[in-house]
């Protein structure tokens, strides 16, 4: 099992689980974060630090591993990020909106740290 980071975060990227991290296995796009599935320990410290629920165990998946699929995708081509950096500042426009992958989603990388 591994943790993955889900369609809330898009927008949101509030950081706080980057901190938490024992194993720094968070990668930052634009307006996202990634887990590398091959990095995560299943420790689920994380988790709870997500104010908007983004952060779920795989088995929480969807049925095709959508999101499984997507953080191992980006984690590989995004920069490590091991600090917490400032969240977007009109990330609460966006906190309680679904479907946000498919309209907002940037493939491009963050800053990393």
């Amino acid at each position: 099992m591994t943790y993955i980071v889900t369609d809330a975060c898009v927008k949101c990227k509030f950081m706080d689980c980057v901190e938490v991290c024992p194993v720094d296995c968070f990668y930052e796009g634009e307006n996202f974060l990634a887990i590398a599935p091959d990095e995560c320990i299943d420790c689920g410290v994380c988790e709870p630090e997500c104010p908007v629920d983004a952060i779920k165990p795989d088995t929480e998946d969807e049925p095709d591993g959508k999101w499984l699929q997507i953080n191992a995708q980006y984690a590989r081509v995004w920069p490590n990020i091991t600090v917490k950096g400032t969240p977007p500042a009109d990330r609460e426009q966006f906190e309680r909106e679904n479907g946000k992958f498919e309209k907002y989603f940037s493939p491009e990388p963050g800053k990393g740290s």
